[in-house]
């Protein structure tokens, strides 16, 4: 076996797996940092996935990781594992851009983001920052490209860390969901993607896009591994109002527990309308997965979806507003003409509309709590993108009737209603259609209860299959 190939299969292992070979002396964490550093050397000057490099800190810290582990210090799962960071988190010493011209000048953070200390004591490696649209407020991730065909976008806001643990230049990342922007970039290139419960994770040192909102998450390419990185950083945090006094349960405790008990809802039609074909075909297939699993699947609509979605959709804008009115003011022509248009139009909402908002999403929370309740739902299982991968010089979802949807919206349309309701929400590949681009499937569960949500993912993962499935680039 050639360097290369050796590089390009250890930049292709797991969290799990790279854990275990450490502990067996079969891998040191220097040599897979390498191989990740050498795998993205290869990959950026096509996917541009990130922002900054950080490779004789990351070479530093894997040596560090290595000796602690030769000497019997063991800090868990993530010790010496790759990471990749958003650029709207802070890690201390660096600059946090948010992807805008309107913080290039920025002075370099004085501490990390809770997510990242967190990280940082459980011993991972940071390989650099990861492209984010600009300030977290789209989907798209420009100039950051899908590893399946570098044409396509590789969604957003998330979209840098996406591509990245897609195309192996990192094992995972760390992103945030306001509107869907975790779980809409691992749709779009095939990964795992896990927004949990509003409050779970701290948002201290991340930049915001609306608070109320805001979810901080990982993304991996595994359950399994999502659910290890979640332990890292889940948990209250005083200096974060916002965190729930909510015990942390082990995500990964209950990865594989059988499911034969668990019953999923399948909430027709809102989140089953406007789907491009290879998507329909391949959660109808997804849904026979679980039903052959021994999973109880039930039809379960859930009328609520339309109102939780107008609430997020107004809250995430008024709230944008108020984040960024000072820039707005001083420095409009340094924000980009996306960011800048929604602003604007945002600050024409009357605060009225923003209580109104309020008032239907406390509303989509009991109605969302009652469905789960009546049914005994331990989760509801819908698509997570009505489409694939778009091009990133036509930024429309076509339907195979046609008509078209403007990226941004047709690619929130079907992930905004859980921000609204602040439950957690898995998102993993369920298949491909006929261009051989990654189909998304998302399993929305009870609050706090992500443990049972990667139970389930888990078990669909491993009988599908298509987390083995990697991007030829």
């Amino acid at each position: 076996m050639s360097a290369t190939v050796a590089a390009e299969e250890l930049a292709a292992l797991t969290v799990r797996e790279a854990g275990r070979l450490f502990r067996s002396a079969a891998l040191s964490p220097v040599e897979l940092t390498t191989a990740v550093l050498e795998r993205l050397a290869r990959t950026e000057p096509v996917l541009h996935a990130y922002v900054e490099v950080l490779t004789e800190d990351a070479l530093a810290a894997a040596r560090r990781a290595e000796a602690e582990l030769r000497a019997g210090e063991d800090r868990g799962p993530l010790h010496g594992i790759p990471i990749g960071v958003k650029d709207i988190f802070d890690i201390g010493g660096l600059p946090t851009r948010c992807g805008s011209r309107a913080r290039e000048g920025c002075q370099p953070a004085v501490t990390d983001a809770a997510a990242v200390a967190a990280l940082r004591r459980a011993g991972a490696v940071f390989i650099g920052k990861t492209v984010t649209q600009e300030f977290a407020a789209g989907v798209v991730s420009d100039p950051a490209r899908n590893p399946w065909d570098p044409a396509r976008i590789p969604g957003g806001s998330s979209g840098g860390s996406a591509a990245a643990v897609a195309a192996g230049s990192c094992l995972a990342a760390l992103g945030s969901d306001t509107g869907g922007s975790i779980r809409i970039p691992a749709a779009a290139v095939g990964v795992v993607g896990l927004k949990p419960t509003y409050g779970r994770v701290s948002k201290r040192g991340v930049y915001p896009l609306a608070w109320s909102l805001d979810t901080v998450g990982p993304l991996a390419r595994t359950v399994e591994d999502a659910a290890l990185v979640l332990n890292s950083v889940a948990g209250r945090d005083l200096a974060d109002p916002t965190t729930a006094d909510v015990p942390v349960t082990d995500a990964a405790a209950e990865i594989g527990s059988d499911v034969r008990s668990l019953r999923l809802g399948v909430p027709r039609p809102f989140f089953f309308d406007r789907l491009q074909a290879g998507v329909r075909t391949a959660i109808r297939a997804s849904l026979g997965i679980f039903a052959d699993l021994g999973v109880e699947v039930v039809e379960t609509p859930w009328p609520d979806a339309v109102s939780a979605r107008a609430a997020a959709f107004i809250i995430n804008r008024l709230e944008s507003v108020a984040v960024h009115r000072d820039t707005l003011r001083a420095v409009p022509h340094l924000l980009g003409p996306e960011l800048r248009g929604r602003l604007e139009a945002g600050s024409l909402l009357p605060a009225g509309d923003y209580l109104q908002a309020l008032r239907a999403r406390a509303a989509a929370k009991r109605s969302v709590a009652r469905l789960f309740a009546a049914h005994r739902l331990d989760a509801l299982a819908i698509p997570t993108l009505p489409g694939t991968a778009v091009s990133a010089e036509r930024l429309v979802v076509a339907h195979d009737d046609v008509s078209e949807e403007a990226v941004g919206t047709g690619y929130t349309r079907l992930t905004m209603p859980f921000n609204a309701t602040g439950q957690p929400v898995l998102a993993l590949p369920c298949g491909f259609d006929a261009a051989g681009l990654p189909v998304g499937l998302q399993l929305a569960g009870r609050p706090f209860m992500e443990a049972a949500l990667c139970r389930l993912g888990h078990a669909f993962e491993q009988a599908a299959g298509w987390h083995r499935h990697r991007p030829s680039l």
